[in-house]
């Protein structure tokens, strides 16, 4: 059966318990390219272009979340049905299906690239569940779309694997997300240099159903204001305010610079989020950037293990820096920033950007005392607080302290009689501990005298401080144990670590997977630090 026919000829899935309903409003109330055509091109005066679907030979469900499936009205029957691994293999459409592409632009690592969209990505519309909930499906990995350029739209096994668990891992953090449904083997090869080496090889494929209220990105604001396309951009504007916002009423006066504003606090609350437990997105490019404040694209992200604020997983960035784990506020401003010149072109003012940019930096600040608050048990923050944290996060830079250990390990401190070799476990190499004592001696005297002036219990401390500084966290190494099994055919790995993902501030977890980073994984490939490749 061709691609075409395939398309066109909708199966109807009468063994469904569910029935999907759609309400594909994207691409129902936005102009798009409704020729069904994968040739690359630009596409000017056009927020999407129809796709088509690219099937795949042997489609095999290795994964799926349970608690995303429950939110699209799915039991697990309907999940393990031949429909749905049709379906989100990319090989058949559901009835109110449609399959596209949305067009969109950014700045890739500081400077502006023009037309990007989804190149590896396949939309198949907007679900509204019982609750009336609405939920965009995306297809990662499905095939070309007129946005792949020179690429085959594809994405390899190691990819899908680590944007599944992330996904989910991060949603049970408690950090806005997209999330992710299913994990799909495609039982085809796909050819990817991971390294940038020159030395590509065939690698398994796979493909990950991406789950998310919206997947508008920063990006697909400024290539309209890019091409002049104000009329569409105001449109596009009003679109996301219905669609995306309903807290902001069609009879508020000022509905734009409420969104900004709304635009900049989420982008603010989410940068603090990643940065209490220690994530580093790794690609922060405008067209990563979610117009809802979600995390968004899993590519080289990772956990810092040794805390460094210096520290990137994306090998791309490994010169510049521009991504790393410190310099993620400053970037999301610099993005807003972008963004706002985009929206410049229409705005009703320009004192509504400025005054969101602004909240921005007033989220900010305000999120990070509340948040290192809470990561350091403190009831309330002080001025003279900042040094302290600032203090303990220079030495643990200097000692190479694993970030997430260290915090578990601090919340059990007796304030009244601290011990530093209950910190011990959080140091990598003992050297640098005993090299390093006196000066953790000193700080943690200063912690604990400072806990000292609250009137919370040892125990309440230790109980909220767990609340937000979690036990499990996906480290790229376990990641990567994941994609080695899951290439020999063994998921129990990638079960282990979803299962263990649902509960990340629970003490009780297998000790192999609480483990700091083993010297191993320091330079093996994928457990440190990883390529755009996918």
């Amino acid at each position: 059966m061709s691609i075409v026919l395939l398309h066109l000829s909708i199966p109807i899935f009468t063994n469904l318990v569910v029935h999907f309903s759609f309400d594909n409003s994207f691409v129902n109330e936005l102009p798009g390219v409704k020729e069904a055509s994968m040739q690359p091109r630009q596409t000017p005066g056009a927020c999407w272009s129809k796709a088509l679907l690219s099937p795949v030979i042997k489609p095999a469900l290795l994964a799926f979340s349970s608690e995303v499936a429950e939110l699209l009205n799915l039991s697990d029957i309907d999940v393990h049905s031949d429909n749905f691994l049709e379906a989100f293999s990319g090989n058949a459409l559901l009835p109110g299906m449609e399959a596209y592409a949305t067009c969109y632009g950014g700045h890739q690592f500081g400077s502006w690239a023009g037309q990007l969209g989804d190149g590896r990505a396949i939309g198949l519309g907007e679900i509204i569940n019982s609750a009336g909930e609405r939920w965009e499906l995306q297809l990662k990995g499905a095939g070309m779309t007129p946005y792949s350029r020179r690429a085959d739209g594809r994405a390899v096994l190691r990819s899908s694997i680590r944007e599944f668990l992330c996904s989910e891992a991060m949603y049970h953090l408690g950090i806005p997300t997209t999330r992710a449904l299913s994990l799909i083997a495609t039982g085809e090869q796909v050819i990817r240099d991971m390294l940038y080496d020159g030395n590509p090889r065939p690698e398994p494929g796979a493909i990950v159903c991406r789950v998310a209220p919206s997947f508008t990105r920063f990006g697909h604001f400024e290539i309209l204001a890019s091409r002049g396309e104000f009329r569409l951009l105001q449109q596009l504007i009003d679109f996301t305010i219905k669609r995306d916002f309903p807290e902001i009423t069609e009879k508020s006066s000022d509905r734009f610079a409420i969104w900004f504003k709304l635009v900049c606090e989420r982008t603010a609350r989410l940068v603090v989020e990643w940065l209490r437990v220690g994530f580093v997105h790794g690609v922060m490019n405008t067209d990563n950037m979610s117009i809802l404040g979600l995390t968004i694209d899993y590519g080289p992200y990772g956990w810092t293990d040794n805390f460094d604020p210096r520290w990137t997983p994306n090998t791309t960035d490994s010169e510049m820096h521009r991504y790393c784990l410190g310099k993620q506020p400053r970037v999301a401003r610099w993005n807003l920033e972008r963004l706002a010149e985009a929206l410049s072109t229409v705005a009703p003012s320009k004192a509504f950007l400025d005054e969101g940019l602004a909240h921005f930096d007033s989220t900010l600040q305000n999120s990070m005392m509340t948040m290192m608050s809470a990561k350091f048990g403190l009831l309330n923050w002080k001025d003279e607080d900042a040094d302290l944290v600032e203090n303990v996060f220079e030495l643990m830079t200097q000692a190479e302290v694993d970030m997430t250990e260290f915090f578990r390990k601090l919340a059990d401190i007796n304030h009244e009689s601290p011990n530093l070799e209950d910190l011990r476990s959080a140091f990598y190499k003992p050297e640098l501990f005993e090299n390093h004592r006196a000066f953790f001696g000193k700080w943690l005297q200063r912690y604990s005298t400072r806990l000292g002036e609250q009137q919370n219990s040892g125990e309440s401390r230790r109980l909220s401080m767990n609340l937000v500084n979690p036990r499990f966290v996906l480290r790229n190494y376990l990641a990567q144990q994941a994609i080695d099994a899951a290439t020999v055919g063994d998921t129990s790995m990638i079960d282990r670590l979803l299962e263990a993902a649902r509960n990340p501030y629970s003490d009780n977890h297998p000790s192999d997977l609480i483990a700091k980073r083993p010297e191993w994984a320091i330079n093996k490939s994928g457990c440190s630090m990883l390529s755009c490749s996918s």
